[in-house]
């Protein structure tokens, strides 16, 4: 290794002779003015964070490129555009896994600096104002599209996660983490099943924490096709102070989107208005639960037009059951149907493997919608699929592709599932509530 070294510092370019990349100067929403840094140590600083680690013992480590003047330690420089700077407490550079203190690093130099939160990857350190608003070309990274849903198998270590997951994510460009409010799940996102297996390793062995993981669940809707009624009386007597309240309500369909409405056209007080708020909790827990197969129930307008209350024996308890009741029967008769998340995908792959992607596709009951060849020789193939045929995609794409395909997806729209997939997730549904019974 020394030898080695000896010779990269000889025969390897120094920084005045080097090529490196160029820096662009400009404000949000101007034209950005590209110019090259000078390897001189006596100009202003300019210095690259091309790395950020999260170190258990020291912290969080900006690891960077010095381009341009001098950093020394207990100087001070500025994140970026930020109006106050920061102070050089302690000066690293990087020795293997050592980090070895410095007084200085100059044009050529990578060092790092610990504890300053403004870090981030890609930032540019400067000890300027005059050298506000520079940044390098943005990298352009794959998409992290592999995913898997991660939870703490002891309670309480819930937010312990989330700052780890938050740590991996400021480190990793390619490492993406996503809380699913339509599933109640944190899913994180790599480039393959290895990267994965590398962060979830890591958060094992270096921050203790003991997870459980499963394929990310898909993010399934419910939704009505038709105008219908519902009708609930909750009573219940038992032999002191009663519950009473009675509900009548029709349903009726929005446009994809719409999310939900809710209408009081109750009249000469059938129903108090002191009692409103407890009819729509009712009916709102009623479509978060979902009626066909557990999933939440999205575009549709709940109008609550009569009911019933007792002087006594009205209750809030009482009308948010019939509230919720009432909204099922409705449901129930307004034509439900399931919907599932459709993406586009763009499958880019060498032209040799265009065939069999493409029936790949079709028959996970996707629509090709193109192709486009590329000047890198490659074909872009674009494609509507519904998200829960892509289980394992990565997996399938490696083998049809030989290792050298690659894709990216996007939301699309929810549409109805086939009617088999409703059969069989509403069976899975009735068989969870008996079981839960």
């Amino acid at each position: 290794m020394p030898q080695l070294l000896d010779a990269l510092a000889k025969l390897a370019p120094n920084p005045a002779e080097g090529n490196p990349p160029p820096f662009y100067r400009g404000e949000p929403g101007q034209e950005p003015e590209a110019f090259a840094a000078q390897p001189d140590d006596s100009l202003h600083v300019l210095a690259h964070v091309f790395k950020v680690v999260m170190d258990p013992f020291i912290g969080k480590m900006g690891v960077f490129r010095v381009h341009q003047g001098t950093i020394r330690r207990d100087g001070q420089l500025f994140v970026g555009s930020a109006k106050r700077p920061f102070k050089v407490a302690h000066l690293y550079r990087l020795q293997g896994k050592d980090y070895v203190e410095v007084p200085a690093l100059v044009p050529g130099d990578i060092g790092a600096v610990a504890k300053v939160e403004e870090i981030e990857f890609d930032s540019v350190l400067h000890d300027s104002h005059d050298e506000d608003h520079i940044h390098l070309k943005p990298l352009e990274f794959p998409q992290p599209m592999q995913g898997l849903a991660v939870e703490t198998r002891r309670k309480g270590d819930e937010q312990r996660l989330f700052e780890i997951l938050h740590k991996l994510e400021l480190e990793d460009p390619c490492f993406r983490v996503e809380r699913h409010p339509g599933t109640n799940e944190t899913v994180i996102r790599g480039l393959g099943e290895m990267h994965l297996r590398a962060k979830m390793a890591r958060m094992q062995q270096q921050f203790k924490l003991e997870l459980d993981t499963h394929a990310p669940q898909i993010a399934y809707r419910e939704t009505i096709t038709a105008n219908a009624e519902g009708h609930c009386r909750h009573k219940k007597q038992s032999g002191g102070a009663g519950q009473f309240g009675e509900v009548m309500l029709r349903v009726e369909p929005l446009e994809r989107g719409a999310g939900f409405e809710f209408v009081d056209v109750v009249k000469g007080g059938a129903i108090p208005g002191v009692f409103m708020a407890a009819v729509e909790k009712g009916v709102r827990q009623a479509l978060a639960d979902g009626v066909v197969a557990g999933f939440p129930v999205h575009d549709i307008r709940v109008t609550v037009y009569d009911g019933k209350t007792h002087a006594v024996d009205g209750k809030d308890i009482a009308f948010v059951s019939a509230g919720r009741k009432a909204t099922i029967d409705a449901i129930r008769l307004a034509k439900p149907m399931v919907l599932e998340p459709l993406v586009n995908i763009e499958v880019l792959s060498p032209e040799a493997s265009i065939g069999d992607l493409t029936g790949d596709l079709a028959s996970k009951r996707g629509q090709v919608t193109g192709t486009q060849p590329r000047a890198d020789g490659n074909v872009s193939i674009s494609a509507l699929i519904p998200l829960a045929e892509l289980d394992e995609y990565q997996g399938r794409l490696k083998s049809l592709t030989g290792g050298k395909g690659s894709y990216s997806i996007t939301f699309s729209h929810y549409a109805q599932v086939p009617a088999q997939t409703q059969q069989q997730l509403a069976s899975n549904f009735k068989a969870e509530a008996l079981a839960d019974d």
